[in-house]
């Protein structure tokens, strides 16, 4: 991979994913702390908190798994399982849509005696963009996939005040120090650290106003 993890930027991530998981998990304790005093008199509201707190949980630790884990780069997680995991995350506020279409051979070359295959990591890099996609959106906004010709694909991300955190690009070519690492762009740094493993190049611009296009590829 050639670059240095040190533990102030395994410290970041650590704290990213605890960040993003203590309001729904804390939200689930709250739940039970109420049904508890309340007893029978709690009637469905403590039940629906708890409920709707734990599936929160439970996609933020779906979608981490896939982006951050190793079971992600199995070539037989589909891009269904992506969108299903990202449609769980986002569709609590309802802010972000999903507007791409799964079935479509994205990730997919000929193995050696011309049957499909998908592209070991490709679910993996998938979700790291889409992720990343999401961070742009502040307002919300539209998440689409494509198959480009180059055998590329992108992930658009369209809305209002649609665009990148300072330092993404620097974060995802990995030419920002750890030292100088900020939560802000954590995951871009982890997803071009995934995508020099897995042997992927990934990039992003927000030239065209309220729109942001991210593009990886196999190398």
């Amino acid at each position: 991979m050639g670059q240095r993890i040190d533990i102030h930027f395994l410290e970041i991530l650590s704290s990213k994913i605890c960040h993003d998981l203590i309001s729904p998990i804390g939200a689930v304790s709250n739940g039970i702390e109420f049904m508890t005093e309340m007893g029978d008199d709690a009637g469905s509201e403590g039940l629906d908190l708890v409920a709707f707190s734990a599936n929160q949980a439970s996609a933020k630790l779906q979608a981490f798994r896939l982006a951050y884990g190793v079971g992600g780069a199995d070539s037989h997680i589909k891009p269904e399982d992506v969108y299903l995991a990202i449609e769980a995350l986002i569709s609590a506020d309802g802010k972000i849509k999903q507007d791409w279409d799964y079935h479509a051979p994205l990730g997919v070359v000929k193995d050696e005696f011309g049957f499909d295959e998908r592209t070991p990591a490709y679910a993996k890099m998938l979700t790291c963009a889409i992720l990343l996609a999401i961070e742009c959106l502040p307002r919300g906004g539209t998440l689409s996939v494509t198959a480009q010709d180059d055998g590329s694909t992108l992930v658009t991300a369209t809305g209002d005040n649609a665009g990148l955190r300072d330092n993404t690009n620097a974060a995802l070519s990995l030419s920002i120090g750890t030292e100088n690492m900020n939560p802000k762009y954590v995951h871009a740094y982890m997803s071009g650290l995934l995508a020099g493993y897995h042997g992927y190049s990934i990039s992003a611009d927000d030239s065209a106003e309220g729109q942001t296009l991210i593009y990886f590829s196999k190398n």
